[in-house]
């Protein structure tokens, strides 16, 4: 048992030693919150099931696999409103991104505008 708590928590140190070097190395604000956002989910969510296993009590258990789906729940999420936040202040992805999805979709308003093409309305003369 005291193995796999070893094995989990070594894991998670891996993963977030992972998620270290991708902020320090990747190229802009939008690679780095990837990095971060899964590499460091998966990193915290080994270390927390190795709590859960090593105390074996249903009550720690149950707090450590709370806080594990709250993290998965909301990690997408924040990475998500920071990279929109991010683009609509202007921040720049790197030269190697070739395609800007983003680019011209955005109103005044900040909101997006439908990329799928909508049919014309029907012509109330015809």
């Amino acid at each position: 048992m005291l193995t796999l708590v070893y094995v989990l928590v070594l894991g998670g140190i891996f993963f977030l030693f992972i998620a270290a070097i991708g902020v320090v190395r990747m190229p802009d604000l939008y690679n780095r919150m990837h990095a971060t956002s899964k590499a460091a989910t998966l990193g915290v969510g080994l270390i927390l099931v190795a709590v859960a296993v090593f105390y074996w009590d249903l009550s720690v258990a149950a707090r450590a696999l709370a806080t594990l789906a709250f993290i998965v729940l909301t990690a997408p999420v924040a990475a998500h409103a920071l990279g929109r936040a991010a683009y609509l202040s202007g921040v720049k992805p790197c030269e190697d991104t070739y395609i800007d999805e983003l680019a011209g979709h955005y109103q005044k308003n900040h909101r997006l505008e439908s990329v799928e093409v909508k049919p014309p309305a029907p012509d109330p003369s015809e």
